[in-house]
């Protein structure tokens, strides 16, 4: 499907009927996730993906007993970093280094420029900041699931603590702020399926200037 095709077939899915996806549907998924752009390429998040059945029975009443959690095929948690420290910054362009095949300190001035700017913002600002960066990967993704033909259900309706302790995440250094449903849509029991598409003019939308 074209991009625009594919967004406008998507919907927020209430109701999915358990069908398992194709693994290669999901890992497409997973790598747009992976690829998609982040401030300084510093990811500051991680991704839960989440099959088991017995888990998504736990996390089904700490999201409101949502129906999806527990029709989805899978499940994604997307958890931003609590902080992005200087080791954190010296990973990712370590890696980097190592990657393109860079001279030893070729990256120096700017990784150092990097740490120098966090180390000067607020704890409660990085973890602002990682969370923006969290939140380009959701749309990356829902983006994804659409040109897969896959439905995806984002969401925010839970209790963000309790998920976090059920899955270890402090211990993580992560906090999750979103999660996404993935499966099939039932046309017999999603009342949504069938409504038209409505979002503003783009004349209203869009300020030319």
């Amino acid at each position: 499907m074209h991009l625009l095709d594919a967004l406008q077939w998507r919907y927020a899915t209430k109701r999915m009927t358990g069908e398992r996806l194709p693994q290669q549907k999901v890992d497409n998924v997973l790598e747009a996730i992976r690829l998609a752009p982040t401030s300084s390429g510093i990811q500051p998040f991680t991704i839960l993906h989440i099959t088991d059945k017995q888990l998504l029975q736990q996390i089904k009443p700490i999201a409101n007993n949502q129906a999806q959690i527990t029709e989805a095929s899978h499940l994604l948690v997307f958890a931003a970093w609590e902080d992005v420290s200087s080791e954190h910054i010296e990973a990712v362009y370590g890696r980097i280094a190592a990657e393109r095949n860079l001279a030893p300190g070729a990256q120096k001035d700017y990784v150092e420029k990097l740490k120098d700017r966090f180390a000067g913002y607020t704890p409660e600002f990085r973890a602002q900041w990682a969370i923006r960066q969290t939140y380009l990967a959701l749309g990356v993704a829902v983006a994804a699931a659409a040109l897969e033909a896959v439905d995806a259900a984002p969401m925010e309706g839970f209790r963000n603590a309790d998920l976090d302790q059920l899955l270890g995440l402090p211990q993580k250094g992560l906090r999750s702020y979103a999660l996404m449903a993935l499966g099939y849509r039932d046309t017999a029991n999603d009342k949504l399926v069938h409504l038209k598409k409505v979002r503003r003019p783009k004349d209203e939308l869009v300020i030319n200037l």
